[in-house]
C-alpha cells in the first residue's frame, strides 16, 4: 500500500521494542477480518440488481494502485448490476475532495468508496452523505468521530502485520538466516507504515535468533535516504541486509550501495516500484518487495458497502492479503497486486 494512503495516527500500534500484537489491528484496536470473508452471495445478486443501486468512487489521487482498486470495485459493481456514476481524484487536496463529495451527492449515489485525506476535514465533508444514508466504505483512513456500524460500512486496508512479517522472512532468507540488519522505519505517526515497520522488527527479533538489528534510523523525507544509508554503512560496513519502510526511500538506499560498490548488502522494501524491481530481476541488492493486493481491496470495499445496504452485519475492519514479489514471480506479482502487466523492463529477457 502506498505511504500516503493513511494519514491518521494509530491509537493502538506495535511497540518499537516488541510487538503487543501479532496481527494487524484497526484504528481503535479492532481485530482484522480477512477480505475473503466479505462476499455478496450469489443468492443476493438478483436482489441487488433489482434495487438499482449506484456508486461513486472518490479517490485521493491517481496511480497504478488507485487504478487497481478502482478495477476491483468496478468489476464487483458490474457483477451486481450497480452503476458507477462518478470516479474522481482529489490530488491529495482535502478541499478538492470535499468539493468532489458535494458534486457527487447531486447524483444521489447509494454507495461511496473513498480514502479520506484528513480525519477532521473529512468528518465534515462526508457528513451529508452519512446523514443521507449512503453506505460509506473507506480505504485505510477514517473520518474523526465516525463510529461503526452507524456511520460507515467498513475500513478496508492491507494486512499490515503480514507485510512486515513477509519482508522479514524474505530478508532473512536472502541472508541465509544469519547476520546483521539495518532497520529504516518511517519516522511519523502513520497507521500503515507504523504497523508494517514494527511487524518487520518484531519478526526478526522473535523468529530469527541469528540475525541482529544493529542499526535503526527513522526517515520522514525520502530525499535523505542515501545520506542515511551512507551513515549506517559507515558504522556497519558488514551489514548483511537493510529493511526500508517503502520503495521511494529504498531507491536512495540502493543508490548508496551502488556508489560504494557494495553488492552484498540485501534490501527488502514494501510497495511495488519499477526501479527497485529492475535491480531485483537483474540480481542486484534487492532481494524482494512485499506488496498488497490492491484489486482485492477494491472488491472488498464494494462488497462491504453492498452488504451494508442489504442490512447484513459487516466487519468494521477488513484486510486484504500481502504478497512477496521476487525475481522469480515478478510478472505474477504485478498482476496479483495491481491487475496489470509488469513493466516490459522487468520481463524482457
Amino acid at each position: 500500500m502506498s505511504l500516503v494512503r493513511s494519514t491518521f495516527a494509530a491509537t493502538a500500534m506495535f511497540a518499537l521494542a516488541g510487538s503487543l500484537y501479532a496481527e494487524t489491528i484497526g484504528p481503535a484496536g479492532e481485530s482484522a477480518t480477512p477480505s475473503s470473508m466479505v462476499v455478496v452471495a450469489d443468492d443476493d445478486v438478483e436482489k441487488v440488481k433489482e434495487a438499482g443501486y449506484s456508486a461513486a468512487l472518490l479517490w485521493h489521487d491517481q496511480s497504478d494502485f488507485v487504478n487497481a482498486v478502482t478495477a476491483g470495485a468496478s468489476d464487483e459493481f458490474a457483477r451486481l448490476g450497480i452503476e458507477v456514476v462518478a470516479v474522481t481524484s482529489a490530488g491529495f487536496d482535502a478541499a478538492k475532495q470535499r468539493s468532489d463529495i458535494e458534486t457527487v451527492m447531486a447524483k444521489s449515489p447509494n454507495i461511496i468508496l473513498s480514502l479520506p485525506l484528513d480525519p477532521v476535514t473529512s468528518a465534515a465533508a462526508f457528513a451529508e452523505a452519512k446523514e443521507a444514508g449512503v453506505a460509506l466504505s473507506f480505504l485505510s483512513n477514517l473520518p474523526a468521530g465516525y463510529k461503526h456500524p452507524d456511520d460507515y460500512a467498513a475500513i478496508v486496508t492491507d494486512d499490515l502485520f503480514q507485510m512486515g512479517k513477509q519482508a522479514a522472512d524474505a530478508l532473512a532468507a536472502a541472508m541465509g538466516n544469519e547476520g546483521t540488519v539495518g532497520w529504516i522505519y518511517h519516522d511519523a505517526d502513520y497507521y500503515v507504515t507504523n504497523q508494517r515497520d514494527n511487524a518487520f522488527k518484531t519478526t526478526i527479533e522473535n523468529d530469527y535468533p541469528n540475525i541482529t538489528i544493529v542499526a535503526e534510523q527513522g526517515i520522514s523525507d525520502p530525499a535523505r535516504a542515501e545520506e542515511i544509508a551512507n551513515a549506517m554503512l559507515l558504522k556497519n560496513p558488514d551489514l548483511g541486509g537493510i529493511y526500508v519502510t517503502w520503495a521511494g526511500p529504498a531507491e536512495g538506499i540502493l543508490a548508496a550501495l551502488r556508489t560504494s560498490g557494495n553488492t552484498s548488502t540485501k534490501i527488502v522494501t514494501l510497495d511495488l516500484s519499477e526501479p527497485i524491481a529492475l535491480d531485483m530481476v537483474q540480481g542486484g541488492n534487492v532481494a524482494a518487495i512485499v506488496a498488497d493486493e490492491a484489486y482485492e481491496l477494491g472488491r472488498a470495499m464494494a462488497a462491504s458497502a453492498v452488504l451494508d445496504l442489504l442490512g447484513e452485519e459487516v466487519p468494521s475492519f477488513v484486510v486484504a492479503p500481502a504478497l512477496t514479489v521476487t525475481a522469480d514471480n515478478v510478472a505474477d506479482g504485478w498482476q496479483n497486486s495491481l491487475n496489470i502487466d509488469a513493466p516490459a523492463s522487468l520481463t524482457s529477457k
